[in-house]
């Protein structure tokens, strides 16, 4: 397991950093895989945000806490299954600490020796939209990205325990900065995703998720996950882990408090994630909408606020393929001046949840260039990249430290495209006929004795299991490129 020893915090006194915001942002728009930052934020207001000290800015104002088990299953405890509270800081500070005047608040239902909190994705535009001063305590300006500040970043504060379901995000990059506590991730290439076993159940916009828990992996459910590569990095407070585009992660609290700050970085690339996450959606919502209301599944995530209409997403998708050409002239003519006059200051709201905001004013499509495919970053470019101990490489998890199960493998990555790489997603070894009727041709193939042969299905296929084939992101991705070509012409 990679570990980043080097503190975040510079010396009183000192505020020189390792590396320019121009050399930093370089680095973060270059390097295809993990790695963390160290001395680069000691200068940073935003690392007094501890509990205590955020509790007194928020001045007994309630935020939303997801309360999960601590008890470790075979199934990733997502946001559908959890429980939800509102509290202020400092209740969540008094049942963390045990004292007895949890028992009767708004944590009292939930024993703190098995249970688990966490305030996750706040936004801190709304949660100190009265303290407008507090943004410039997060300055990303030093990695290279002027005006992003904590107006564009997303607050994270959790019990031991407190953890995010594996999953990728579809949009932009990742910076996280670690302030109290440690936080430890398991990160997996793109090249992994079909061992990861990728769903869209539950649904949200821009989240695909893993049916593995990855911290207790069900080996006899998803052979294919011990074929992973998981890279594994404690992130202690000061340091800032960079988390590339469509890197998978799993990440749990490790110390009885912890507070991080992240914020996401559009990339050029979205517009395309946007089209494939219209695709979906509209998908998704068809179908399970379809569905009987009696059938008790869960498959909207919390953060979505209702199933959109198929006339509503039609028009999304519409919109995102239209913004897909006009932001690509706009890129051609903004990258010529560029080179003349040099980029120009952006300023970027946090991409992560953006809910089908794909408005293309000339500044949104003024995004960042990051479309580097893992097979073309090659090792001599790595080599490049300033390594040592401002820079940490998170390297992959070898077969003796894994906890994971996952075995020792190169750490070459392989293409997100694959087909049919470890016989997950192969191909259906029959006629389209085969599938609806049996071999008699009368009986539905659902209905089949499952002792009649050796090849019955085991139990009907639901629409769950449908969708995870149709939204699969091999699939997306292909469907959004063969959309985009009919729109061409």
């Amino acid at each position: 397991m990679a570990v980043a020893d080097s503190r975040g915090r510079a010396a009183p006194g000192e505020d020189v950093k390792p590396f320019t915001p121009e050399k930093t942002r370089e680095i973060v728009m270059s390097l295809q895989q993990p790695a963390v930052f160290c001395n680069m934020v000691g200068d940073w207001p935003a690392l007094h945000w501890d509990v205590k000290h955020l509790s007194a800015m928020l001045d007994g104002k309630t935020i939303q806490f997801r309360i999960g088990l601590k008890a470790m299953d075979l199934v990733p405890q997502f946001e559908t299954s959890c429980s939800y509270v509102k509290a202020t800081l400092e209740e969540f500070l008094a049942w963390s600490s045990g004292q007895p005047s949890s028992l009767s608040g708004p944590f009292s239902c939930f024993e703190h020796s098995k249970y688990w909190a966490y305030a996750d994705y706040k936004y801190i535009a709304r949660i100190f939209e009265d303290k407008e001063e507090v943004f410039q305590d997060v300055r990303w300006s030093d990695f290279g990205f002027p005006g992003r500040s904590g107006k564009e970043s997303t607050l994270w504060i959790g019990s031991e325990g407190a953890n995010t379901p594996c999953h990728l995000d579809s949009y932009g990059c990742n910076l996280v900065l670690q302030i109290q506590g440690r936080k430890r991730w398991h990160l997996f290439p793109p090249g992994d995703t079909s061992f990861l076993y990728p769903t869209r159940i539950p649904y949200e916009e821009s989240s695909i998720f893993s049916k593995v828990n990855v911290a207790n992996p069900d080996l006899k459910r998803f052979p294919e996950f011990k074929n992973t590569r998981a890279h594994v990095v404690t992130l202690s407070p000061g340091q800032v882990l960079l988390v590339p585009k469509h890197w998978w992660h799993y990440v749990e609290s490790i110390d009885p408090i912890t507070v991080s700050i992240n914020s996401w970085i559009e990339l050029d690339s979205d517009h395309e994630a946007r089209v494939e996450e219209a695709i979906t959606r509209t998908l998704v919502c068809a179908l399970k909408s379809a569905e009987s209301s009696s059938d008790g599944d869960p498959w909207l995530n919390p953060t979505e606020v209702e199933a959109t209409s198929h006339e509503v997403n039609l028009q999304y998708l519409n919109q995102a393929v239209s913004v897909y050409f006009k932001c690509q002239k706009a890129n051609v003519s903004e990258q010529a001046h560029r080179s003349s006059s040099g980029a120009e200051q952006e300023t970027r709201a946090p991409c992560k949840r953006r809910k089908r905001q794909v408005s293309c004013e000339p500044q949104d499509c003024q995004l960042l260039n990051h479309e580097f495919s893992s097979s073309t970053f090659k090792a001599e470019e790595l080599q490049k990249i300033p390594f040592g101990p401002h820079l940490v490489q998170v390297l992959p998890q070898s077969q003796e430290t894994s906890s994971l199960g996952a075995g020792a493998v190169a750490s070459d990555d392989r293409d997100l495209l694959h087909e049919n790489e470890g016989g997950h997603f192969g191909k259906l070894h029959c006629t389209r006929k085969q599938l609806v009727m049996s071999n008699d041709c009368t009986t539905p193939a659902n209905q089949m004795d499952s002792d009649s042969s050796p090849n019955a299905l085991q139990a009907a296929l639901s629409t769950n299991d449908l969708l995870d084939c149709l939204v699969n992101p091999h699939v997306i991705r292909l469907v959004a490129q063969l959309l985009l070509e009919r729109a061409r012409v």
